[in-house]
C-alpha cells in the first residue's frame, strides 16, 4: 500500500483518481493547490506524488523541485498531455520518476505506482548492514530513473558506429563520459560498457545526479555515520561504496553542486572517500561513466563544472544519435518494447499494424527512447486482439505523421483541426482520430468489416465513431 499525494486543478481528475487508488488499497490526499500540496508534503510522509504540470498557481516543474528539497525519497510522476513530452523529458531530467500523459489508463497508474514502491523499498535497503547492502545491491542495479532500456541494441549504421565505440572501450578502465538527450538511452549504453568489461559481475550502480539533493547528495554517495547529524539514526552505506569494485554511472552529472564536485574529484584522484562523520578514509575501486545532454565544456566555460574534474573523466567520450537519427532502428527497438511490456502488463500482443510501424519512422520522438517505451505501453492497454493499431496511438503522434491524405483532385493536403475550440487537447485528439478513421476507410472504400478488423475494433464501435465525426 502506498501514501499517495494527487495535486491536479482539476477537481474531476482528483476525484477519480482518489476512488480507483482508494479502492486498490492506497491512502491518497488530493488537492487542487500547488501551495496545498507542497503544505502536506511538509506535514505527512508521501511515496508518491503525481502532479499536474499545467497548475494555476506554479507549474510541475517548481512543485518537483520543492517536493525533492523537501523529502527526497518521496518520487514525483508529472501528469502532462501529449503534446507536453519536451517538457516531460525536461522534469525527468530534473528528478521527476517519469510522466504519465491524458488521458490517464488504469493499469498505466498501478504500473508506475509499484514501480515507485520498488524504489522507495531498495532506497530503504541502504540503511542495512554492508553485508546485506552487498547482498540487495544486484537488486538496486536493475533500478533506473525513468529509463528501463537494460540490454537494448540497434542494428542500423548508426547503432554499429556506436557500439565499435563501445568495444574499444569497454575492456579498459578508462572513464568515460557518454552524451546524449534525454531518454536516449545513455543509462543502457553504460551498462552495456560494464558487461563488456572486466568488471562484468560486480556491481552497476546507476545515480541520476538531477534527483540527489544538495543537503543529502554527500549522504547518499559517500555514505554517513550514525549521530553525524540530524536524522542520521544510523549508518549509511553511500553507493560509491556500495559500487566497490564495479561500475558506477553518474547521469546528468553536471547537476552536481560544486562541493560535491570537490568531494568527487578528491575520491577520483585518491581512490578514496570518507563517510561523513566518519575519521578514516576507505580506499575504493570503481570504474566511474558519467553522461550529460549538453555539452560539459559550455558547462566549464559558464563556471557551472569543475575544469579538472572535466578532464579527470573525459578519457573517452561516446555521443548517442537521438531516435531520429536511428531510423533503421525503430522496428527493432518498438519490437523489444512490445517484448518488455507484455512481460510488464502480462498481455500477448503479437505485432504491430504495418501502419503504426509507418508512423514510428516518420515521428521525430522529441523523448527520445523513453517515449518511445511509454507510447508502446500505451498502446498495449488501448488496443484489443493481438496487434496494437492506428487507433492506439495518441492522436497527436499520428497527426505529426502528415500521412499524404490527399483531396479528390490527388493534392496533399494536412488535416485541418481548427474548431471552434481548437486550442483544446481533446479537439485535437477527436480531429486526429476522424483524419485516422477517414484514411482508413477510404482505403477500404468504405467496407466497415475490413475497416474494423484493420483498426482493431469491433463494426459497432467503428459505426458510432462514424457516426460521431460524421463519416
Amino acid at each position: 500500500m502506498a501514501n499517495i499525494l494527487v495535486i491536479d486543478d482539476n477537481l474531476d481528475i482528483c476525484q477519480l483518481l482518489d476512488r480507483f487508488l482508494t479502492k486498490k488499497g492506497h491512502q491518497v490526499q488530493t488537492t487542487i493547490s500547488g501551495k496545498t500540496g507542497l503544505e502536506y508534503v511538509k506535514k505527512s510522509n508521501f511515496d508518491l506524488v503525481f502532479c499536474d504540470f499545467k497548475l494555476r498557481e506554479m507549474d510541475g516543474r517548481e512543485i518537483l523541485q520543492k517536493v525533492k528539497e523537501i523529502s527526497p525519497s518521496t518520487q514525483v510522476i508529472i501528469i502532462t498531455g501529449y503534446g507536453d513530452v519536451k517538457i516531460a523529458v525536461e522534469v525527468i531530467k530534473n528528478g521527476a520518476l517519469d510522466y504519465i500523459t491524458k488521458p490517464l489508463i488504469p493499469d498505466e497508474i498501478l504500473m508506475l505506482i509499484d514501480r515507485s514502491l520498488a524504489i522507495n523499498q531498495q532506497g530503504r535497503n541502504y540503511t542495512a548492514t554492508f553485508s546485506e547492502a552487498k547482498t540487495t545491491s544486484q537488486a538496486k542495479n536493475q533500478v533506473t530513473h525513468g529509463s528501463d532500456t537494460s540490454y537494448l541494441r540497434g542494428v542500423g549504421k548508426e547503432s554499429k558506429k556506436l557500439y565499435r565505440d563501445i568495444e574499444l572501450v569497454a575492456p579498459t578502465n578508462l572513464s568515460v563520459v557518454i552524451y546524449g538527450e534525454s531518454g536516449a538511452g545513455k543509462e543502457n549504453i553504460a551498462k552495456i560498457i560494464h558487461e563488456q568489461s572486466p568488471r562484468v559481475g560486480k556491481p552497476f550502480i546507476a545515480i541520476d545526479c538531477g534527483a540527489l539533493s544538495k543537503e543529502l547528495a554527500g549522504s547518499e554517495l559517500w555514505g554517513h555515520e550514525k549521530g553525524s547529524f540530524t536524522g542520521a539514526l544510523t549508518d549509511k552505506i553511500g553507493q560509491f561504496e556500495l559500487a566497490d569494485g564495479g561500475t558506477i554511472f553518474l547521469d546528468e552529472i553536471s547537476n552536481l553542486s560544486y562541493e560535491i564536485q570537490i568531494g568527487l574529484l578528491r575520491l577520483v584522484q585518491e581512490r578514496k572517500l570518507r563517510r561523513i562523520g566518519a575519521s578514516r578514509d576507505k580506499s575504493i575501486d570503481v570504474r566511474i561513466l558519467v553522461a550529460s545532454n549538453e555539452d560539459l565544456r559550455k558547462s566549464v566555460q559558464e563556471g557551472k563544472f569543475r575544469e579538472d574534474l572535466f578532464f579527470r573523466f573525459n578519457e573517452f567520450s561516446i555521443t548517442v544519435p537521438p531516435l531520429r537519427e536511428r531510423k533503421d532502428d525503430i522496428e527493432a527497438f518498438s519490437r523489444y518494447f512490445l517484448e518488455k511490456a507484455n512481460k510488464e502488463l502480462n498481455k500477448d500482443f503479437l505485432d504491430f499494424d504495418p501502419e503504426v510501424i509507418e508512423v514510428f519512422q516518420n515521428y521525430d520522438w522529441p523523448g527520445n527512447l523513453r517515449e518511445m517505451r511509454n507510447v508502446i505501453r500505451r498502446g498495449i492497454l488501448l488496443s484489443s486482439g493481438k496487434v496494437v493499431t492506428l487507433l492506439a496511438l495518441p492522436p497527436e503522434l499520428v497527426y505529426a505523421q502528415k500521412f499524404n491524405f490527399k483531396d479528390a483532385e490527388g493534392e496533399e493536403k494536412q488535416p485541418d483541426f481548427k474548431t471552434k475550440s481548437s486550442s483544446s487537447l481533446k479537439s485535437a485528439a477527436a480531429g486526429a482520430e476522424a483524419t485516422v478513421l477517414r484514411k482508413i476507410l477510404e482505403e477500404v472504400k468504405y467496407n466497415r468489416t475490413k475497416a474494423a478488423a484493420k483498426l482493431g475494433i469491433d463494426r459497432k464501435t467503428l459505426f458510432n465513431k462514424m457516426k460521431q465525426y460524421d463519416l
